[in-house]
């Protein structure tokens, strides 16, 4: 008599992987790595206005491999073109760094990936972050009255601070 098998849960990037795979290879990213990593890759500065929407390719003999579907790494290909949504105000002067921003990318990629850079304005798909709400002083100054043993006040304080954030939410 044979028994039944017994399943067990699939980890979840198990199961998205393939699908948003898909999604950045159809957008042209030969790796989800650039949106991922994005802020690594241009800098915290640079990042905070921009975000990559899609590469575009320069149409190419069917001879040659895509990169977007891993072939070749890209060598002997035409770079492209990344499409970056940026917010309005901003867009000048990430403009201006369109040159530090392929370089970057390049870079990261390790080949000649990328050769320009088109700005769509548009607000950026951050998850807005809500604003940070004080820790509860009282529960902070009970905290920090539990810490007798630690001399220096400032991190003291601090860890009260911190306590509280902890137990609030």
């Amino acid at each position: 008599m044979n028994k039944p098998s017994r399943s067990f849960a699939k980890p979840l990037r198990d199961l998205l992987g393939k699908v948003v795979g898909e999604t950045f290879t159809r957008q042209g990213f030969a790796s989800a790595e650039l949106v991922t990593r994005w802020t690594e890759i241009v800098g915290a500065e640079i990042a905070a206005h921009s975000e990559p929407v899609k590469i575009q390719w320069p149409r190419v003999s069917p001879s040659l491999p895509s990169p977007a579907s891993g072939g070749g790494l890209g060598r002997g290909r035409p770079p492209g073109t990344l499409v970056l949504r940026v917010e309005g105000p901003a867009a000048v002067e990430v403009q201006h760094l369109t040159n530090v921003i392929c370089e970057r990318v390049n870079r990261f990629l390790g080949w000649r990936a990328i050769e320009r850079v088109a700005l769509r304005q548009a607000p950026l798909r951050h998850a807005v972050r809500k604003s940070a709400v004080p820790p509860d002083a009282a529960a902070a100054a009970r905290i920090a009255a539990s810490m007798p043993e630690i001399a220096d006040e400032d991190l003291k304080q601090a860890l009260a601070r911190l306590g509280a954030a902890v137990k609030r939410g």
